[in-house]
């Protein structure tokens, strides 16, 4: 179950890293350093070191700024399409008792896919339908939900992922019992 638990937590955090690359790196170094929530071994401890918390609250501030203004929010998803995939990729393979379990390769090509992935459904679909749809009027109110959605995640991703794992399986037992009882009103085919 713990391994199955790590990569919940991984999915979450590099999933939470394609809307905002520096929230969930932030929440990680804090946790790591501050909580027993979260170990993370070698080299990914490096992530708990105060300069790096620093800057890390540096980047998260400018990367939030950066996104709530017409135009450089454009700049700034151009910058993040290489650095929200690679956060997501780091997030996934430091997630703790992942990088135990599962190579460190797979892991940061799972993190790289599923942060690209958010990524690219925000910058190429969900931001452009929102400017176009609202004259760019929306973009603040929505870069504010994928902040606020980002940081939940992580928490989320680290403080219970094993709710997420109950979660699929209630929802895989109730399509499949739905399934089930569709098969035997309607008889066998």
């Amino acid at each position: 179950m713990d391994a199955l638990a790590g990569v919940i937590s991984a999915f979450g955090l590099s999933a939470s890293a394609g809307l905002n690359a520096y929230i969930p790196l932030l929440i990680i170094s804090l946790m790591g350093r501050y909580t027993d929530l979260i170990q993370l071994s070698e080299p990914w401890d490096t992530l708990e070191n105060p300069w790096i918390i620093g800057l890390l609250v540096v980047l998260t501030l400018i990367e939030a700024l950066a996104d709530k203004f017409p135009a450089v929010n454009h700049v700034n998803d151009a910058i993040q399409t290489f650095v929200r995939p690679t956060a997501g990729a780091l997030l996934f393979a430091a997630s703790a008792r992942v990088i135990t379990d599962v190579h460190p390769i797979i892991s940061l090509a799972a993190g790289l896919l599923v942060a690209g992935s958010v990524h690219a459904v925000k910058s190429l679909a969900i931001r452009p339908a929102v400017t176009a749809t609202t004259a760019g009027a929306g973009n603040v109110p929505v870069s504010i939900l994928e902040d606020i959605i980002s940081g939940v995640v992580s928490i989320l991703s680290v403080v219970i992922p094993v709710l997420f794992a109950v979660v699929a399986i209630l929802i895989t037992s109730w399509v499949g019992w739905k399934m089930w009882s569709r098969t035997n009103v309607n008889g066998p085919a």
